[in-house]
């Protein structure tokens, strides 16, 4: 059977090779020749054992799934050919007739599988199966370690750094490069000082240690980067500082000053209030005014967004949630394979810049998780490439994101336009908008600037309970916002991994210089934080904002827990003297109303010589104690001898004697 097999693969490797044939027409011939004389038991039984040794030999290096699957299609076309050509040629030699041929090559065929052919093909047939696979198909069962069959991972001392995917990639490697540090492969190590994961999964925080590893991606970072969990934060954060008195300082806004109007699909409630409110404002009003805009929460890139205009629309939306909800009702579809929908109503006059709508990307960067260090940073502009119309059914003028525009024909021609710096940003609004606005001069890198950092460090205020602040995390999120025709600021999605692509000059300026500072800021907050040194000032900060500083806020923190523990020490100290003061001017009163009690005069001439209760309520208490106890005992010695228990009274009483 080897043999027979690989003279298959070599008459296929023929039908490909026209320059090589008549020499490998003879020795395909030759064993065809030798296939067909081994007809016994144990030659077919000996051959089977030495093709199970030699696939054992093969699966020891990489094992792979015995599956119809595992084999490439390339592979597959190859063998193919070969079982065309094989009886054919050995017609042609007069060993066996074709019918012979053609019964013997499908019951070969039909008994072995694919994989069990690929490894008995020749060295030759080998060789052009490997360049003709393609790169991410390889005999192994995990996808994820692709680079480990293909590279072998450094060791020894490191430092070693982990890159999963490939946003940003270039950039962040030659970062880790340029200081020295090695890449390695294996998601699994844990000698690594800086591991970068494009998606998260449970494999690229299993082996982390705070305080040792830096790793890119809070792990729950999903309460702001997702629709519904941005909105569920700030309507909680929001809720909670109702109930909160805040002065000036701690001024914050409402939601509704910063987001448009969203309401969460998955919820019955909200998505009730959602179609009555539609069909209400719909009559007699135009078609923009009541126009929604629908996104899933956990996709971005403009991915499964549509827009909902009309009765009709809603309906077959109304349609789409119901068969969803019956089919997680019949269990047809797992709870993790649904997209929950949030619906924003839409920016009805959005601001054009040459008649093109855009939106504004800015980062927001936690640097650190403990203590807390949130900086801001501007970003640049994204513009359509089609002038606004608001009627228009084509996604592309109303999402400015670049995979949405990437579909847009006139792409290739307009990518450079498409793409606009804060400071042309800001030029333009000065040229156009400062006088006929009344807008004060760079508005942009001004107001506008605040007001973003204002609302991110809302967001961030919103989730920073919630976050995992294990020390060693740290994240870079996108945050996209808006402006409309009065000039008001509106915040429509955050983004974690956000596209960190250089595909025009303007992306090449900014997307670089924000990594490699983000990598700077992080890597010295971790050192300090690590050393115990004093955070500020960081060197490398330079473009970033700082929003929020939490080493600041622990030590104000530190210094009112303190305050206010003197204060209560303070309290109770003082509480303790006025009862001390109560004390002994009781005992007073009772002795001096006490006629009838033999101890009358003693005690009245002891209490004109007690001390007043300038000291402590401790040691007054102590010198009521001791006129007050042992009233027998101070009879007798009073009886004895009245001058002495004076004396003795004053001593007792820390009176210094006269």
């Amino acid at each position: 059977m080897e043999e027979q097999q690989r003279s298959k693969a070599r008459v296929g490797a023929i039908t490909t090779a026209s320059s090589d044939l008549q020499e490998q027409e003879a020795v395909t011939s030759r064993c065809w020749v030798g296939v067909y004389s081994e007809d016994t038991a144990e030659g077919m039984k000996g051959r089977q054992e030495k093709e199970k040794d030699k696939e054992l030999t093969l699966g020891a290096e990489e094992e792979e799934p015995r599956t119809e699957q595992s084999v490439s299609p390339d592979c597959a076309d190859i063998q193919e050919v070969t079982s065309e050509g094989g009886p054919a040629h050995a017609r042609r030699e007069g060993t066996i007739t074709q019918e012979e041929g053609r019964k013997y090559l499908h019951s070969s065929v039909k008994q072995k599988s694919q994989r069990e052919r690929a490894a008995s093909v020749g060295r030759e047939v080998d060789r052009r199966v490997q360049k003709s696979k393609p790169k991410g198909l390889l005999l192994c069962s995990n996808q994820d370690n692709v680079k480990e069959t293909k590279t072998e991972d450094p060791r020894g001392p490191g430092p070693f750094y982990f890159f999963g995917g490939s946003n940003g990639a270039e950039i962040v490697c030659s970062y880790c490069e340029n200081r020295g540090w090695r890449r390695i492969y294996n998601k699994h190590r844990d000698d690594f000082r800086l591991k970068w994961c494009e998606t998260k999964s449970p494999a690229n925080y299993s082996n982390f240690r705070e305080g040792k590893h830096l790793v890119y991606q809070i792990p729950n970072n999903m309460v702001l980067t997702t629709k519904i969990g941005l909105l569920s934060s700030l309507r909680e954060f929001e809720r909670v500082r109702s109930k909160v008195k805040h002065g000036q300082a701690h001024r914050r806004l409402k939601m509704e000053e910063f987001i448009p109007t969203t309401l969460r699909m998955d919820a019955k409630d909200e998505r009730e209030v959602f179609f009555s409110q539609f069909a209400q404002q719909e009559g007699g009003k135009s078609a923009e005014s009541c126009m929604w805009i629908c996104k899933p929460t956990g996709l971005n890139q403009g991915r499964g967004i549509f827009l909902l205009k009309n009765q009709q629309d809603v309906a077959e939306f109304r349609q789409k949630l119901q068969n969803l909800e019956d089919s997680r009702a019949d269990r047809r579809t797992p709870p993790r394979h649904t997209q929950a929908y949030v619906v924003q109503r839409y920016i009805q006059k959005p601001l054009l810049l040459n008649d093109r709508k855009f939106d504004v990307r800015s980062y927001l960067l936690i640097a650190c998780t403990d203590p807390y260090m949130v900086f801001f940073r501007h970003g640049y502009v994204r513009l359509t490439c089609d002038a606004y119309d608001p009627r228009s059914k084509n996604l592309s003028a109303h999402l400015t994101n670049q995979y949405m525009q990437k579909k847009n024909p006139l792409y290739s021609r307009l990518k450079e336009d498409t793409v606009w710096s804060m400071e042309s940003f800001n030029a333009y609004v000065n040229d156009r908008f400062q006088v006929a606005k009344g807008l004060p001069r760079d508005w942009v890198l001004g107001a506008f600037a605040e007001r973003m950092r204002l609302i991110m460090t809302q967001c961030f205020l919103a989730v920073k309970a919630k976050l995992d602040c294990r020390p060693g995390f740290f994240d870079l999120i996108g945050c996209d916002f808006m402006v409309d025709q009065d000039f008001k600021v509106w915040l429509l999605e955050m983004n974690c991994n956000p596209a960190l692509h250089t595909n025009c000059e303007v992306l090449k300026e900014v997307i670089p210089r924000t990594v490699v500072e983000t990598l700077d800021l992080t890597l010295e907050l971790f050192n300090k934080c690590r050393l115990r040194q004093e955070i500020l000032p960081l060197a490398s900060q330079q473009d970033f904002v700082l929003l929020y500083n939490g080493a600041s806020e622990r030590a104000s923190r530190f210094r009112s827990q303190s305050s206010e523990f003197n204060q209560k020490t303070f309290n109770r100290n003082h509480r303790a003297e006025s009862r001390s003061c109560k004390v002994l001017t009781e005992c007073k009163r009772r002795t001096v109303k006490s006629p009838d009690s033999p101890l009358t005069e003693d005690t009245a001439a002891e209490t004109l010589r007690l001390p007043q209760c300038t000291t402590s309520g401790a040691e007054c208490l102590k010198a009521v104690r001791s006129k007050t106890t042992t009233p027998r005992g101070r009879q007798k010695q009073s009886n004895s001898n009245p001058a002495e228990n004076s004396l003795k009274a004053t001593d007792d009483g820390k009176q210094p004697k006269s």
